[in-house]
């Protein structure tokens, strides 16, 4: 009989839920986009029921099409869950509605929050590193609550009436897919999602009173710590019911575990909305003078945790939805590739896709999207290739960063996520970086990720040794093809056009006059 693992991932743009059977192989899948909000220039938002919805539709589409394959519902054993991280969801413990649209990890709205809270210690940006392993920056999720208490009196109010329930997305589809308000849903979190909170002590794994304290959350109310890989209770309706998920992780962590980066060294890039790269340090975590972030990799079960080092790239995937959806020139991901794939170089342009900061290495919350070197001779094919190059310029800041802080440098990088499957950007990407870029066949690794989680939680897998065949056919070596001065001619002239996005946000200190409502 068939052994099927379900896996929900729920991402910045679109969700999908994909079946796996017991040798990593998707069965099947349904995928969905749904509306992005922007609301205000850097403001991102999202629906927190169009999030839950889009879950159901896409479960219900799975189990429809692995019906036409001739298999049940019933042949699924777990389900697994990654989502997007620092996504900020409040809601009220006494309706269990939401407060406020959910804030998107990559919303700028708190460039003054980080100034206000940086003041409060010597160490600035750097107050609570050494607790949380994380800068203040827009970026987290705590840095968002703390704008939402001083900005949106009905959160504010929650607050001083212990009705606060806050939680990243993975708290929230699983609170509500195990029962919600009238069912007594699971209130959870996995180690991976609270280690972007800024909440989390990431030695000991549990809330910090400090950061707590630090961030004035007294009396919110917070999800429970838990592995990345245990059931936390079963599928309260639709054709899951009964179904245990037994797996969480951050969409990042979940391409590590999905690429099978188990050994201190491994490293991955995901390319989705945005574009993030992953180091495996061990058992222990380290600490960066590069400007990285120390989070926690995954945990399974009783066993210890493993850390990693990560460089984020806030825009990636999305640079190429602006252009379709914004500015109207390009139709989809694979005519933006055709139209690069048609001129040699980007005859001098550069695109520094920093629509609302830049993140690892940089940390500049002020720079914003600018395109340099533009001439008579620039075609829109230069700057279809500078939209796929910016990302790659940026990773190689971060493999740069990586190297710095390592003991060893990194020879291959694996990677994943939509733009890897773009054979152009993937080439582009080794000759920036003089090192091979390992593709694999199956590109759905967070999927996969989750789904491990899930699996190893009810037993499908017992030991990362049964891993070792799964996704390792087909993969793909690109190397680099370009001499090492034309490489870092490349790199100087991305370093300089950087440097001219720096200062351009316009520092929003005044919510609009009319409170915007949240209707429910």
């Amino acid at each position: 009989m068939p052994r099927f693992i379900g896996s929900i991932d729920q991402g910045t743009t679109s969700t999908r839920f994909v079946i796996f059977d017991e040798a990593g192989t998707i069965v099947t899948s349904h995928q969905m986009e749904f509306e992005q909000n922007f609301p205000q220039p850097g403001w991102v938002e999202h629906d927190p029921y169009d999030l839950l919805d889009s879950v159901h539709t896409c479960i219900e589409h799975a189990i429809r099409k692995l019906g036409l394959l001739g298999y049940d519902a019933s042949d699924i054993e777990c389900i697994g869950l990654t989502n997007q991280r620092e996504t900020l969801i409040t809601w009220d413990s006494m309706t269990g509605h939401p407060l406020y649209p959910a804030i998107i990890w990559s919303d700028a709205r708190t460039i003054d929050t980080v100034k206000s809270l940086s003041s409060k210690s010597e160490k600035g940006v750097d107050a609570l590193k050494h607790v949380c392993g994380l800068p203040l920056t827009t970026y987290f999720t705590a840095v968002k609550l703390r704008w939402l208490l001083d900005n949106i009196p009905v959160v504010s109010q929650a607050q001083s009436q212990n009705r606060l329930r806050i939680g990243t997305v993975d708290t929230w589809l699983i609170y509500n897919l195990t029962g919600g308000l009238d069912h007594n849903g699971i209130i959870v979190t996995d180690v991976t999602n609270a280690s972007r909170t800024m909440l989390m002590d990431i030695h000991s794994l549990n809330w910090s009173t400090e950061c707590i304290d630090f961030f004035g959350f007294e009396q919110v109310l917070l999800p429970r710590i838990v592995s990345s890989s245990e059931v936390y209770g079963t599928m309260i309706e639709g054709s899951l019911m009964g179904v245990p998920i037994a797996g969480c992780l951050g969409d990042q962590q979940a391409a590590l575990v999905g690429q099978q980066c188990f050994e201190t060294g491994d490293a991955k890039s995901t390319y989705g909305t945005g574009c993030f790269m992953l180091f495996n340090t061990g058992p222990n975590p380290v600490q960066s003078q590069n400007g990285l972030l120390t989070t926690v990799a995954y945990k399974f079960g009783d066993a210890p945790p493993a850390y990693a080092l990560e460089g984020s790239v806030a825009v990636a995937g999305s640079s190429i939805n602006w252009l379709r959806d914004n500015l109207g020139v390009v139709a989809d991901a694979e005519e933006l590739n055709a139209l690069a794939a048609s001129v040699n170089t980007t005859a001098g342009v550069y695109f520094v896709t920093a629509f609302a900061g830049l993140f690892a290495p940089y940390w500049r919350s002020d720079a914003r999207g600018t395109i340099c070197g533009i001439t008579h001779f620039t075609r829109l094919e230069h700057i279809c290739r500078a939209t796929l190059e910016a990302v790659c310029y940026q990773t190689h800041a971060i493999l740069d960063a990586m190297n710095k802080d390592s003991s060893a440098p990194l020879r291959s990088l694996k990677v994943d996520g939509g733009m890897s499957n773009s054979d152009l950007c993937m080439q582009i990407q080794a000759d920036i970086l003089g090192i091979d870029v390992d593709r694999p066949l199956m590109r759905e690794t967070t999927a996969l990720g989750s789904a491990i989680a899930a699996g190893f939680a009810v037993g499908i897998w017992k030991s990362f040794e049964e891993l070792k065949g799964i996704n390792q056919q087909g993969r793909t070596l690109f190397q680099s093809s370009i001499t090492e001065q034309k490489r870092t001619k490349m790199c100087n002239g991305w370093d300089q056009a950087v440097k001219r996005s720096f200062g351009w946000a316009n520092v929003a200190t005044t919510v609009p006059t009319q409170e915007k409502v949240f209707v429910l």
